[in-house]
């Protein structure tokens, strides 16, 4: 499965969705598109992760940073993985990324919303 990275929105807020394996190899590509979607101080943003196909370490660092990353800047911040998403949830869950990452099943966000 090839990667890629598609912008789009949900409920009129920014939404990166990614396709394909978040590995070493692809963490920079997404790492250009949340630079860019965060440039302007978005007030919320959604990464949709429910067409990932596989999840390393340096995408869950990459994901542990843009939560750093959105917190400092004002940002709400959901990384939206599906339970459905086997392979990529294992990850997550024994990372136990949840505990710095905001994972949901689906994106809940409204405008104006700002995590805590």
């Amino acid at each position: 499965m090839l990667f890629a990275v598609a912008r789009g929105a949900v409920n009129g807020l920014p939404v990166l969705r990614v396709r394909g394996e978040l590995d070493l190899s692809t963490v920079p590509l997404l790492a250009a598109y949340v630079d860019d979607a965060l440039a302007p101080g978005p007030r919320s943003l959604v990464i949709d992760l429910t067409d990932t196909a596989f999840l390393d370490s340096s995408g869950a660092r990459h994901l542990v940073h843009t939560a750093k990353r959105a917190a400092e800047a004002g940002t709400a911040l959901q990384v939206v993985c599906p339970r459905g998403n086997v392979p990529v949830r294992l990850i997550i869950d024994l990372l136990e990324l949840q505990r710095l990452v905001p994972v949901v099943e689906s994106a809940t966000l409204t405008d104006g919303e700002v995590g805590s």
